[in-house]
């Protein structure tokens, strides 16, 4: 009887979360171990599942580092990245389509439509949803998004649909654009007005001081965001999802999330619990939470 009182409690702290997101959007960025670990990705895909189910509007952002890289090394293709963006000539933007397209995202969808008709995969630029320009001649192919158009988004999502988007875009040239995948999530969930952003990675969140795993920031508003990128007060590796978490928050998404994707039901601990499992960015103290009480869970936690 204790562990069927011990469920309902937890069904019962859910509540308050579900009735906030019902009918809401949040825009997932999916990436990590996460990604590359098949019994994770199946995880993954149940919990995006189970929050569609129960009322939130899921749409998924990919990318899929690795997975090229491992084919352009296969094909005897040079692999070279600049500031963190990788090099793409006209050869390599077909690898990148190749494996985003036809790889990844199929994966990702068959994961979600295992249970049931629920996901569509689409490419960025596909309807031309996103829209890009060259970023910089000597990256190639890589470009920086123009546009972002979400009329087939939300006719999928009007219809009851998983949008699962593979982050290329079109470029006015005719051909496609290799884009960061942190960065069209963030500009698609400013566009789609959604809720919440949500970044899978392969680490808990924040960290004061990332040596001590016991210095997570559960929170931190908008403005000590911003403090943390400009004076270069993060590890290389975060700065783009901070980046983009303040992207998002500047263009009108409530919250963001930093989370492990590889901790078993990490979307749903951190969507559906008052203390959550990463780092929550919003905006001030109080926007977003159900009460104050909630709140004050967080307060003190914070350390910067």
């Amino acid at each position: 009887m204790d562990d069927l009182l011990a469920k309902a409690g937890t069904l019962m702290e859910a509540l308050p979360w579900i009735k906030r997101t019902w009918g809401r959007t949040v825009v997932i960025k999916y990436g990590g171990s996460a990604m590359s670990d098949p019994a994770l990705r199946e995880s993954v895909a149940a919990d995006i599942v189970l929050m569609k189910l129960v009322g939130i509007n899921p749409v998924i952002v990919h990318g899929g580092g690795p997975d090229i890289t491992a084919y352009m090394e296969r094909l005897g293709m040079p692999v070279a990245f600049h500031d963190g963006l990788r090099v793409t000539s006209d050869e390599a933007m077909e690898v990148v389509k190749m494996v985003l397209v036809g790889k990844v995202n199929k994966e990702l969808v068959a994961a979600i439509n295992h249970h049931g008709r629920l996901a569509v995969g689409l490419a960025g630029d596909d309807a031309r949803l996103i829209s890009a320009r060259c970023l910089d001649p000597a990256l190639g192919r890589v470009g920086e998004v123009t546009c972002v158009d979400t009329h087939v988004v939300e006719n999928l999502v009007a219809d009851g649909f998983i949008p699962v988007i593979a982050s290329v875009a079109a470029g006015d040239d005719g051909g496609s654009y290799n884009i960061n995948a942190d960065l069209v999530a963030s500009e698609l969930a400013a566009a789609l007005d959604a809720e919440k952003i949500i970044f899978l990675t392969d680490v808990d969140g924040l960290y004061a001081d990332f040596e001590d795993k016991g210095s997570l920031i559960s929170w931190l508003n908008l403005a000590d965001a911003v403090d943390l990128v400009e004076n270069d007060r993060l590890s290389s590796g975060m700065v783009p999802k901070v980046s983009a978490c303040v992207h998002a928050l500047q263009g009108g998404v409530e919250r963001a999330h930093i989370l492990n994707g590889t901790i078993p039901h990490a979307l749903l601990l951190e969507v559906y619990t008052d203390a959550g499992v990463g780092t929550m960015i919003v905006h001030e103290q109080g926007l977003g939470l159900p009460d104050d009480e909630v709140y004050a869970a967080y307060e003190g936690e914070v350390t910067l």
